[in-house]
């Protein structure tokens, strides 16, 4: 039975019984789930419906879900039976069947499903443990003697092996694994399942959730009891493929292959070395392709350093060990992409991104690698001559902090050679690092316990907010409850809401709430999201709010509209970065208020002027548009076959909320927030800073609307002030900056070598006062003395002066050779008179050439006797193009 049977296999028997089969979550949890980087069991994504903090969409639920675990990195290789990835098989009930049913739908699917020889099936159960005061579990004894096991087979494990336990307190329960028995050739006839052997492999685990441990080790009776079941999809396709090891099954056996074939080198083949570097390559090629296609990008914390560490590892076995070619990885990504992609779509839609980021870090490391395994390769050759047992801290610290090189791998590579590292010390080290890091911060410490007060107040209210800011910014309701928080502010669940909850990035709205017979009033100060409910939090300035009262509540009408116009800019921006940078583009983070838009995204390096020019017009010419914008409520499905952008991570229901712009094709995204109805209300949108936000992570801060015209205005008041100061017209400023740099960098050239400045001897107020009035413009076309280091300079100096309706042209003879140089300005520009083509056409007369820009050019030539001619043609050519 293949993989893929296997999963189908599974999953039709439960949809058969009443099970809702869910399509497998993100490897990224949701984002009020801190409690780990990675989803790392099938339950993991269903943890809020177990703690009834959302309601599930079925009571019974069957999944297949991709997990990474991250304590088994190291054991990668090093065994044929440790993954990092690995697909997990689940059958859930929220409070519907329990143990009887469960325990007949594993023996049934065991045995009928997967063709398991039921002789060959054992079962352990729990014992008992005296300190919970349990006995032992004689319900799933006597529900196993029920379905046909015989006694025998039934072993009793203790609370380590046998008692689910969600930490040291909360939902816990005893729980029931199957395991097979691979015959005596595994092992001996003293082998028991639970011990370390061979012969026995457990290929399922039934949890059942039916006490609360409150305080520690006193259970009590949950009031709904739980499934949670777990089979490991591919440690079952090894037992039905009779492989020895997953590495062998039909989703990692090409992968090897892919390796042999690449290297030359053979599995299994005696070269142990070899067989750690091909299984450490199929597993971590699966891994970081799945992780990267989540929205995972590699960096150095977090979930990202996760993935920066198993690319690291495999890169490293890859060039070191099997010495392959670069650009290996993206060859493994699309072996995993034939095996797997037609289940996870996923891998499919972004491989270009995968591919992407897999080729960025195998070069970027390949660098870091090559010089970090010298220096590491001279600190232990220098520790063998030393006698040292370990490489010290310091130097593995150096290695990390300066020169890029893991910690783990500096680990890895010192065991080779007999050598340790001081972890502990360089964790010290580290840790010092990290407190120097910290020393800025303090802010918003009291933000958790706030939150932590919301929502508990909101648990106690009885009752969920029904939020209407997406079609009233004022409105009549009723204060359902009141409380107050350690900060002293009054915490009110209203009835019926106007505020917009901190969410989605955009922060919340400001406003006010006020009594209908205005005995009381209030000013919100934050309104706390509580999962699909909120909290408004207010600094009462009048009277008292009490449960009950009628009131009027009111939202702050412009701060909400900057805050929708930035949210807006917010999504035609990321879709600008998308059109011009790539669908690698993805968003890391956001913020958006009345003030200011902040988006964090995903790419390797720094943006261009070019494409930061590129990526705020195509913004701009969208604003101008007038596009409508949209907010349709579909599925989940459906927003994904029209291509909705969502956040990873986030984790979404069936039913969701979906914002468009125009007719959708550059923009359409999965978002909760406030929106503008038409992009026009934007009016502007102008980046003021492009920035790194943390490896492969950069971010832009843009403002919109007012915010941006007041920033377009203080640009305009800077320019008319510095033209002010610098006496020449606001389109000249810049010219005559440059001008007046060249001058300084001149002077202070000739003032260290004890010489005069180029054009310092010309009398510029006699040229200027020599002007002539041509088509309405102020023209210099002169014939001057010679100037050191030519009369460039000296030209947009006297363009500058004469204004922004200006063009010179000056001519002088020294050393048997003409100098000409010419200065227009931009105006001028427009109406055809340009800089090169005039001293080009100048120079062709004194036997010579040049040319240049059109606001500024210099040429020169041989035929001193010319330079009359030369000038007049210019003046000829200048007040041809005025006139036209």
């Amino acid at each position: 039975m293949t993989s893929d049977e296997i999963r189908l296999t599974f999953t039709s028997f439960f949809e058969e019984r009443g099970h809702l089969l869910v399509p497998g979550a993100s490897l990224i949890p949701p984002a009020w789930d801190t409690s780990a980087l990675l989803i790392s069991a099938g339950m993991h994504p269903l943890k809020a419906y177990f703690a009834g903090r959302e309601t599930p969409p079925h009571l019974r639920l069957t999944t297949c879900q991709p997990s990474f675990r991250t304590v088994d990195i190291e054991n990668v290789g090093v065994t044929a039976r440790h993954l990092t990835l690995f697909e997990m098989l689940g059958n859930f009930s929220f409070g519907d069947y329990f143990k009887r049913e469960a325990i007949r739908f594993a023996w049934d699917l065991s045995r009928e499903g997967f063709g398991l020889n039921a002789d060959d099936i054992w079962v352990t159960v729990f014992s008992g443990d005296e300190a919970l005061g349990l006995g032992p579990d004689q319900e799933a004894i006597d529900l196993w003697l029920e379905v046909g096991m015989p006694r025998e087979r039934i072993i009793e494990l203790p609370r380590e092996e046998n008692f689910w336990e969600s930490g040291v307190t909360g939902p816990c329960g005893p729980d029931s694994e199957l395991y097979l028995d691979r015959g005596l050739e595994f092992g001996s006839a003293d082998d028991l399942p639970g011990g370390e052997n061979a012969r026995f492999l457990e290929f399922w685990n039934l949890v059942f959730m039916q006490f609360d441990q409150d305080p520690a080790n006193v259970v009590t009776p949950l009031p709904a009891q739980n499934i949670d079941t777990g089979m490991g999809l591919n440690r079952m396709a090894a037992i039905l493929q009779g492989k020895e090891t997953v590495f062998e099954t039909d989703q990692f056996a090409p992968l090897i292959s892919l390796g042999e074939v690449l290297s030359g080198a053979r599995y299994e083949n005696g070269v142990p070395a070899d067989d750690r570097a091909l299984r450490v390559l199929a597993d971590h090629t699966r891994a970081m392709s799945f992780m990267i296609a989540d929205g995972i990008v590699p960096s150095n914390e977090g979930r990202g350093y996760v993935l920066r560490r198993i690319m690291r590892r495999a890169i490293l076995q890859g060039r070191q060990t099997l010495h392959l070619e670069p650009g290996f990885l993206v060859k493994y990504q699309a072996t995993v992409n034939e095996l797997m992609g037609h289940e996870y779509r996923q891998l499919i839609d972004q491989q270009e991104t995968v591919a992407k980021w897999l080729a960025g870090e195998e070069e970027s490391f390949g660098r870091t690698l090559e010089h970090g395994s010298r220096l590491l390769d001279e600190l232990v050759v220098e520790a063998l001559e030393n006698g040292a047992g370990a490489i010290s801290a310091d130097d593995a610290f150096l290695l990390h902090d300066t020169h890029g090189f893991p910690v783990d791998l500096t680990a890895e590579l010192a065991a080779e050679r007999g050598l340790g590292v001081d972890l502990p010390g360089f964790e010290v080290l580290m840790e010092e690092q990290r407190d120097r890091a910290r020393e800025s911060g303090g802010r918003g410490l009291g933000a958790a316990a706030a939150k932590s007060a919301a929502a508990s107040f909101a648990g106690e209210a009885g009752f969920k907010t029904d939020f209407q800011g997406y079609f009233a910014t004022a409105l009549e309701t009723t204060v359902g409850a009141v409380s107050s928080d350690d900060e002293g502010r009054v915490l009110a669940k209203l009835v019926e809401s106007p505020f917009y909850a901190t969410g989605g990035g955009q922060i919340h709205d400001s406003g006010s709430v006020e009594c209908f017979d205005g005995d009381c009033a209030a000013r919100v100060v934050d309104v706390v999201r509580v999962g699909d409910d909120q909290v408004v939090a207010l600094e009462v300035s009048k009277g008292t709010l009490a449960a009950g009262e009628r009131v009027r509540a009111v939202v702050d009408w412009g701060a909400r509209h900057a805050t929708e116009c930035n949210h807006t800019a917010t999504h035609l921006l990321q879709a600008a970065l998308r059109a011009r940078l790539g669908a690698h583009v993805r968003q890391e983070g956001s913020y958006v208020g009345p003030d200011k838009l902040r988006f964090d995204f995903s790419h390797a390096g720094k943006l261009t002027a070019e494409e930061l020019a590129d990526v705020e017009d195509m913004v701009n010419a969208w604003i101008l548009a007038a596009y409508p914008v949209r907010a349709l409520t579909t599925t989940l499905d459906e927003a994904r076959a029209l291509g909705a952008m969502a956040l990873f991570g986030e984790k979404y229901g069936e039913i969701v909320r979906m914002v468009e712009v125009g007719d959708g094709s550059f923009s359409r995204e999965l978002c909760g927030g406030t929106h503008v109805r038409s992009t026009a209300e934007i009016a502007a949108f102008k980046i003021v800073s492009e920035t790194s936000n943390a490896a492969n992570v950069r971010r832009i801060e843009a403002l919109t609307g007012p915010g941006c015209v007041e920033l377009l205005r203080a640009h305009d008041r800077f320019v008319v002030d510095a033209a002010g100061e610098l006496r020449v017209a606001p389109d000249a400023v810049a010219d005559e900056v440059r001008a007046l740099r060249a001058k300084v960098k001149t002077l202070e050239k000739a003032a260290k070598s004890g010489g005069a400045a180029p054009g310092s001897g010309l009398d510029l107020d006699a040229l200027i006062a020599g002007a002539e009035s041509v088509g309405g413009a102020s023209v210099v076309v002169k014939s001057t003395e010679w100037v050191d280091g030519g009369l460039f300079d000296a030209v947009a100096r006297l363009q500058a002066k004469l204004g922004p309706e200006s063009v010179v042209v000056l001519g002088a003879v020294g050393g048997g050779k003409v100098d000409l140089a010419a200065a227009v300005a931009p105006a001028l520009v427009a109406r055809g008179v340009r800089a090169g083509e005039i001293v080009k056409l100048a120079a062709a007369l004194v036997g010579g050439g040049g040319g240049g820009r059109d606001t500024h050019a210099r040429a020169g030539g041989k035929d001193v006797a010319a330079l009359p001619d030369a000038l007049a043609a210019a003046r000829s050519a200048i007040a041809a193009a005025l006139a036209g």
